[in-house]
């Protein structure tokens, strides 16, 4: 054992070494794009890095104990342009504490325990535009030094404790502020010498929000001839006496939006009473919202005469009953009542009326026509109404109605053949319940209609005129339908424009070979989820012009691969999975399509033999024609041919490409890198390679470039050269995306092991595991190497929630950057072609 005098020895230097080792000595922060934009989070700063570039034009600082700050403390910075101090334990700021960023645009400073606020605290912040001051104990406007801040767009001081609504003088100097949130304070008054000076500002400008203040008392004329863009006073009051008061004195006031209500989780009115709107005819608006109201009184619907005048009117959460005693004379265009109850259907009768929502309603059951002969969007979906008599031009009282929504809802019985609609384009009926649908033409007058839903309509397909008359129509969806005699005839004779069609779900076991004949410009067709038992039944009739088909989950056992060889020679998708395979010698050649077409086959690896028993989940594949009965002399050469094969295959592949990478590595090891990783992927997974991977890291900032086989190979060349020369040797690292269909695919395998090779060859190289989705242990031991290599490394694991997101891009950058050279002029040149970012509270 070690004397303790040694032991201290060795200790009491070392500790105070330590000692000496501050965070910023270890270059703590994410250089996101080196020399421009920075990342400090959370990394128990007392002071600014010293190792951040005077360059640097954003830089997160949040979460740091920074405690204070000094005079001239960021003036290095001039480039500055974002500064976020978030919840920093800030207590005090000095004079000129910002002095020099003559570019910071936005400034946070959210969450700090501000103590004391030196007059010159703000000082030199010549072009700041966004100030976030949230929860910072603000007590007043007044002692907030500010008002030099001519620049200013966007205030925001929610979350304080100011209980007066004065807005000081210096306000007048504030000519291009947008927007002041002043919401969740204590404000309780509004008097007229409080708003003077938004009689020196530009009209119509300013939006204002004063949400979740104890308002009780607004002075009766405190904003006469004030003009707003907008206000908006939620759960401010506790009584509906008070609400009344408080209305009364906004009379005067001109405003484009105004909203008033509450939050659907912050109540404090119990019994709302028309009187308290009695005030909305003192006042000038345009678009008026009102939320989250419960037990109105039943004429309470006479305070609408008071916005007669109103273009937009929206209601969301409340008790409505007898809104159809509205005078037709109305000016209103737009009109959307969402989440409400009703204990019927409103009869509306509004000449001016353009655009009505009435949807996610309860309380009512029954639609009841309306008069509004200028209506041109209708969307009634999710009310669980009952139609009778649908649809024509005497129904809905118009006859320029152009989009019709009725998805989800109870009965709708079609009576009539839409005659009065011509100008519809879009229709939807999903998931409610068609009646007389297949009786007669029911879209007979529907030229110019686009787009047609019917999916989970209960429509039993019998008339095959159904569909006469739209000639226009691009999309039709059907889904979750039967026909009869569970077959497809020739009902979409008409429809020559159609490019999308779903047939999915509807018990079909035929398709008949006329069924698709004049869909000449179809590109989409999906039949998943039926009882079609072969593909032989409708190949010769398939549309040229298809590219994408799903017979995924159908009964499919096999089919006659001289009728495959028919399939649109445009066709590029082509899903199978979920069916029935027989995977005997019988279909055989339709087995060797399989192989043979896995390209343009989705989800291959996932098509798996149901017969015979032995063969039950064995990936489709997998089947091999040896297995199949042969002569004795047949079976003889070729069992001694393809192990003769195999062996020298093995050796050549085994020598060749580690003598290619050796070659390579000297070739290409002093020279740069042409792209900064290499992706090594299955095919099933990219789609999120395209979406994500390549989205986020080829056009975020810095922006890197990843070499793509489908993208970056030399067309002529063989692939393993490929991925050799263009893939490895011009990489500076390596990115393996790890799923169950890269474990389960060979030639991802293939494309690992050279990438062990390249790694244990190269010095600089790097693998960066990517693990995509959770994948079975028993299935991961098969590959011994790479199981090893993902116990003992670090890793990234994908995570589709927005901190999860945050954090997989942000550790996915950082190992990107390592080993990256960077020029200043093509940091500065990345990161001007980004817009700026946006602080949300």
């Amino acid at each position: 054992m070690m004397p303790p005098t040694r032991l201290a020895g060795i200790l009491i230097p070392a500790m105070a070494f330590l000692s000496c080792l501050r965070p910023e000595s270890w270059d703590p922060c994410v250089r996101v794009v080196p020399h421009i934009t920075y990342q400090c989070m959370e990394l128990n700063l007392y002071k600014i890095p010293n190792n951040i570039p005077t360059s640097v034009k954003k830089l997160d600082l949040s979460f740091n104990p920074l405690r204070r700050l000094s005079s001239h403390i960021f003036s290095n910075f001039s480039e500055l342009q974002v500064l976020d101090l978030s919840r920093c334990e800030i207590e005090m700021i000095e004079d000129d504490a910002y002095e020099g960023l003559n570019h910071l645009s936005t400034l946070v400073l959210t969450g700090n325990p501000i103590q004391s606020l030196a007059m010159g605290a703000f000082s030199g912040l010549s072009s700041l535009q966004t100030l976030v001051a949230v929860e910072i104990n603000l007590v007043s406007l007044e002692d907030f030094p500010i008002g030099h801040l001519k620049t200013l767009k966007e205030l925001n001081v929610a979350h304080n404790l100011i209980d007066s609504f004065k807005l000081p003088e210096y306000f007048s100097n504030l000519s291009d502020l947008e927007h002041l949130d002043l919401s969740n304070n204590k404000i309780q008054t509004i008097c007229h010498k409080d708003l003077q000076v938004l009689h020196q500002m530009p009209p119509s400008k300013l939006s204002l929000d004063l949400s979740l203040n104890p308002l009780d008392f607004i002075q009766r004329g405190a904003f006469k001839e004030i003009k707003l863009h907008e206000l908006t006073l939620r759960s401010n009051f506790n009584s509906t006496d008070v609400m009344k008061t408080c209305v009364q004195g906004l009379a005067g006031l001109k405003i484009n939006r105004l909203v008033l209500g509450e939050f659907k989780n912050e109540r404090a009115i119990k019994h709302f009473d028309k009187s308290a709107m009695e005030g909305l005819c003192n006042l000038t608006i345009d678009e008026f919202r009102m939320t989250y109201f419960d037990d109105f009184s039943e004429d309470v619907i006479n305070f609408f005469n008071c916005l007669a005048n109103v273009s937009t009117i929206s209601l969301v959460g409340l008790y409505l009953n007898r809104l159809e005693v509205l005078s037709k004379d109305f000016k209103w265009q737009h009109l959307k009542l969402t989440n409400s109850k009703f204990d019927h259907f409103p009869r509306l009768e509004l000449d001016s009326l353009k655009k009505l929502v009435f949807t996610a309603n309860r309380g009512m059951s029954t639609f009841t026509e309306v008069k509004l002969p200028k209506l041109e969007f209708l969307d009634l979906s999710r009310n669980s109404l009952s139609f009778k008599s649908c649809c024509s031009r005497t129904f809905w009282g118009t006859t320029r109605l152009k989009h019709l929504d009725l998805s989800f809802n109870d009965v709708i019985t079609m009576s009539s053949n839409s005659l009065g609609l011509e100008q519809l384009k879009y229709l939807d009926f999903q998931h409610s319940n068609l009646k007389q649908a297949s009786d007669f033409s029911v879209f007979l007058s529907l030229k110019n209609l686009l787009y047609l839903d019917i999916s989970y309509t209960r429509i039993r397909i019998i008339f095959h005129g159904i569909f006469d008359g739209l000639f226009s129509l691009e999309v039709l969806k059907m889904a979750g339908n039967s026909f009869q005699d569970n077959s497809v005839p020739n009902i979409f004779k008409a429809l020559t424009n159609l490019t999308f069609l779903d047939l999915s779900n509807c018990q079909l076991e035929r398709v008949s070979q006329a069924a698709f004949g004049s869909l000449v410009k179809l590109k989409s067709l999906n039949m998943s989820h039926n009882h079609l038992l072969s593909l032989d039944l409708f190949p010769y009739k398939l549309p040229h012009s298809l590219q994408d088909l799903d017979c995924s989950f159908n009964r499919i056992v096999a089919s006659n691969r001289q009728e495959l060889q028919h399939f649109p020679s445009n066709l590029t998708s082509l899903n199978l999975t979920g069916n029935d395979f027989a995977c005997i010698c019988e279909h055989q050649s339709f087995l060797q399509w399989v192989k043979d077409h896995r390209h343009l086959l989705v989800g291959v690896t996932q098509m798996v033999c149901v017969k015979p028993l032995d063969m039950q989940g064995v990936p489709v594949l997998s089947f091999r024609n040896a297995t199949c009965p042969m002569s004795k002399t047949v079976i003889s050469v070729s069992v001694l041919t393809v192990l003769v094969v195999s062996v020298v295959a093995v050796l050549v592949y085994k020598f060749y490409f580690h003598l290619m990478l050796l070659a390579g590595c000297k070739k290409y090891g002093r020279g740069e890198s042409t792209y900064d990783a290499f992706v090594i992927y299955s095919s099933q997974d990219e789609d999120w390679v395209r979406n994500e991977l390549v989205k986020n890291l080829e056009e975020g900032v810095p922006p890197f470039q990843l070499c793509l086989h489908y993208r970056d190979f030399i067309p002529g060349v063989a692939i393993a050269a490929n991925i050799i020369q263009e893939g490895f040797h011009k990489s500076r690292k390596v990115i393996v995306v790890v799923s169950q269909h890269f474990i389960q695919s060979r030639w991802c395998i293939f494309e690992y092991g050279i990438a062990q090779t390249w790694q244990f060859l190269s010095s600089r190289a790097g693998i960066i595991f990517i693990v995509l989705q959770k994948v079975e242990k028993s299935l991961l031991r098969q590959q011994v190497e790479l199981y090893r290599l993902l116990s003992r490394n670090t890793y990234l694991e994908w995570e589709d929630s927005v901190l999860g997101r945050h954090i997989f891009w942000r550790r996915l950058r950082k190992a990107l950057l390592d080993g990256k050279l960077w020029s200043p002029e093509g940091a500065a040149d990345a990161e001007s072609s980004q817009h700026e970012a946006t602080i949300t509270i």
